[in-house]
């Protein structure tokens, strides 16, 4: 019962407080008294406590004795100072009889006066009222421990991954965002927060849950591959806004709608992965439906912590299924950079190869001692380039052209043509795989002849855009005649392996004959 005004006699039990009021109204910056009738049944073995939910400052008494204050009532000369909304007081034994009390509050609420929050009073043993708050918050406390850690463990994986998974990014902030959210709900139990600021903390806890609410559904859209991505996170932004404005003020129910939100549209998400026969839908579906399930037959504050945890666990399951993947490929690709290296050297070793090169070799030195000299010289740095590479995945652009200058100075020992290069907008600072250039200059020298005038020409050419890097690489030759189409041989399966090797799909590789001989591009995407 609730009555504005300022009189000593209403502590009394006796007092007669009929006329009172079941609300308390509008009690501006005056002081209000508030009187609780309580049964004592049974008397608990320890000491019987006091727990009271409210706004405002307050000293309290019992049976008419003074047993504490919460905060500062307002005086003549004196402001209010604010109390807790959660305050705890223990009763003496002596008073601590079974039978008939009265709980009388002398308060003030000057600030946040518009706000009429009921107060509640509650008995029980004394140490049950203070122990029972630190048992939960310590099991929260350790969860969220746990949350922090994956979050610094998952923050420094992204950080310092070479390929950068946004999925990773995602996964440390919910943990993050979920740590924050445990701390911020259980502060209240070891932290003293005057009433003033009791809707701060409900509001930082909403927009917590609301940006976990966005993040979960966007990283079951990336691990599962949801083809209208922005479509569904656009309806699920849109709703979860309506639910913020249709529930201002409304906390509680605001982060109930939230966290409904989220495992609605996580659903729709996972029924597609399933029909998808994405690997881990299966799994993800079953924490979801638990979840919803606890939610159904637990309080609120422990169910939506313990399905988070269920999401959780179901996040960390995919990324044991994204990490096995992820080493399933760096097998497959040692696997390939060792047989890119073996083929590298087996095509410069090849017997036909060093056949026709050592035929050619005794020829010119019986004839010309000096001249073989120089093409001993010239085999010898051409292969001491390719054993310098073999091991590389990537190498200077002016290495390779360095390595394509040399085998056409043995060619042109072999086969007695003059050969020329030309090169133009060449950027020594960029890398290529190695014996690109060179499997396209073989290739040219392999199936074409020389003009009518003797020349036989290349030309390599660079050029770079905001989107991509371009090698155009020119044969200024007679194309021989085809005895039947051709797709690209071992050459070309060789540069393809190479690029994906180094660039993933992000690059494009074409060669094909013109009026002036062959050309062949090597396109590299950089966003």
């Amino acid at each position: 019962m609730y009555k504005i005004g300022d009189d000593q006699t209403w502590v009394r039990n006796d007092f007669n407080d009929t006329g009172w009021t079941a609300e308390r109204g509008n009690t501006n910056s005056h002081i209000f008294w508030v009187r609780a009738k309580l049964d004592l049944i049974k008397r608990p073995e320890a000491q019987l406590g006091l727990k009271i939910e409210g706004f405002g400052a307050f000293d309290v008494y019992w049976d008419g004795k003074y047993i504490g204050s919460n905060g500062q009532v307002i005086g003549k000369n004196r402001p209010e100072i604010p109390g807790s909304s959660t305050s705890y007081f223990g009763i003496p034994d002596s008073l601590a009889q079974i039978g008939s009390h009265l709980v009388a509050l002398r308060a003030s609420q000057a600030h946040l006066p518009k706000v009429h929050r009921i107060i509640n009073v509650d008995l029980s043993s004394y140490e049950s009222l203070l122990r029972q708050p630190l048992i939960v918050t310590s099991f929260m406390n350790l969860m969220a421990g746990a949350f922090l850690i994956a979050a610094i463990y998952y923050l420094f994986l992204y950080v310092n991954s070479k390929v950068k998974q946004f999925t990773v990014l995602i996964f440390a902030v919910i943990c993050f965002l979920f740590f924050a959210l445990l701390i911020l709900e259980y502060i209240k139990f070891y932290v003293k927060i005057p009433y003033t600021h009791f809707f701060l903390r409900l509001e930082l806890i909403g927009w917590l849950t609301f940006s976990l609410a966005m993040l979960v559904p966007l990283y079951f859209t990336i691990q599962f591959k949801f083809k209208r991505k922005k479509i569904l996170m656009g309806l699920l932004f849109v709703s979860l806004g309506a639910i913020y404005i249709f529930n201002f003020g409304h906390y509680d129910i605001t982060a109930i709608y939230y966290s409904l939100a989220m495992w609605g549209f996580s659903l729709v998400i996972v029924f597609n992965a399933i029909y998808q026969k994405e690997k881990g839908g299966i799994i993800v579906l079953i924490g979801l439906l638990l979840g919803i399930l606890i939610n159904q037959y637990l309080f609120y504050d422990f169910s939506l912590f313990i399905s988070f945890c269920l999401i959780v666990l179901c996040m960390l399951y995919l990324h044991t299924i994204q990490m096995k993947v992820i080493e399933e490929e760096y097998q497959s690709s040692l696997l390939l950079s060792s047989k890119l290296k073996m083929e590298l050297i087996k095509k410069n070793i090849q017997p036909h190869f060093i056949k026709n090169t050592l035929t050619s070799l005794i020829d010119w030195v019986e004839e010309s001692p000096k001249e073989g000299a120089a093409f001993i010289q010239a085999l010898a740095d051409e292969f001491d380039i390719i054993n310098s590479i073999s091991e590389q995945a990537l190498i200077p652009i002016k290495q390779e052209i360095e390595l394509c200058k040399k085998h056409l100075s043995v060619m042109q020992f072999r086969k007695e043509i003059n050969y020329q290069w030309e090169e133009g907008g060449i950027d020594e600072h960029e890398l290529i795989p190695p014996a690109l250039l060179l499997t396209i200059l073989e290739n040219g020298i392999t199936h074409s002849a020389p003009l009518a005038d003797g020349s036989f020409k290349f030309k390599l050419s660079f050029s770079s855009t905001v989107g991509y890097k371009q090698y155009t690489f020119e044969t200024f030759a007679e194309n021989r005649i085809k005895i039947k189409s051709r797709n690209g041989g071992n050459g070309f399966i060789y540069i393809k392996a190479r690029l994906t090797e180094s660039y993933g799909d992000n690059w494009m590789f074409k060669s094909n004959e013109n009026t002036q001989g062959w050309i062949s591009i090597i396109r590299i995407y950089t966003k």
